[in-house]
């Protein structure tokens, strides 16, 4: 049963839905564009699950076996928690209610075949807005530096680090990557209906030579902006 400022949504993929609550923070086309991005197999971690939307996307759409979700606040725990029960993935995701720097509580550094990730993108501000989505948003619990750190460290040798961030920060991610032991590898960058780019995605690898791959940049908007409808069928329902 929905509950006060809950909404069911749907997924647009093999019949999987989604609750949103506008009280809270409630995920964007970013996070379809991750959800297909990300390839593997085995073990695969989710730095941030949020309702949990990548972590269910990335479930039905790839050989990943198992997700372990992680996220922080209670209120997106709880949702979190509905959701992977509402589509009946309880076998395959597992939510991790902890910091995800407590990670080797729950399994071994360098055991992990996937990361994914879409962080909080700007650092701390003193705007004012509900905890939740400060959060969310901004590097409160979660810095550029202990995002790529921590990645690195459960990651195995050849291990792949999928993430979307703010394009006008992705020399600072490249950097921190590197610092970390995280070669990028393949590259695109997201532009709204007006040419403006956004959002930059990567797969990065552990241990990867040098030499990235760049793809062209994916139009996400319509000038109103408006989400395409490619967005659905390129990017979740399509092959």
């Amino acid at each position: 049963m929905l509950q006060e400022g809950e909404r069911l949504e749907d997924l647009q993929y093999k019949g999987l839905k989604i609750i949103q609550n506008k009280n809270l923070y409630n995920f964007t086309g970013d996070s379809v564009v991750l959800a297909n991005f990300v390839k593997g197999k085995n073990l695969a971690i989710e730095i941030g699950a949020g309702s949990g939307v990548i972590s269910i996307l990335v479930a039905a759409k790839t050989n990943i076996e198992k997700i372990l979700a992680f996220e922080i606040q209670p209120e997106m725990q709880n949702l979190c928690k509905k959701n992977i029960e509402l589509n009946s993935l309880q076998e395959k995701i597992t939510l991790v209610s902890d910091d995800v720097k407590n990670f080797e509580k729950y399994i071994s550094a360098g055991s992990v075949d996937v990361v994914f990730s879409n962080p909080p993108y700007f650092k701390e501000t003193n705007f004012v807005q509900s905890k939740v989505k400060k959060i969310a948003k901004e590097e409160v619990c979660l810095p550029l530096e202990i995002l790529t750190k921590v990645a690195s460290k459960m990651l195995k040798v050849g291990g792949s680090f999928y993430c979307c961030y703010t394009a006008e920060r992705i020399c600072e991610m490249i950097s921190s990557c590197k610092k970390n032991k995280l070669t990028i590898k393949e590259l695109f960058f997201t532009e709204n209906g007006k040419g403006e780019v956004k959002l930059a995605l990567f797969k990065a690898v552990k241990g990867g030579k040098e030499g990235v791959k760049i793809y062209p940049n994916l139009v996400t908007n319509e000038e109103n902006g408006n989400y395409l409808e490619t967005l659905h069928t390129k990017y979740i329902g399509a092959k």
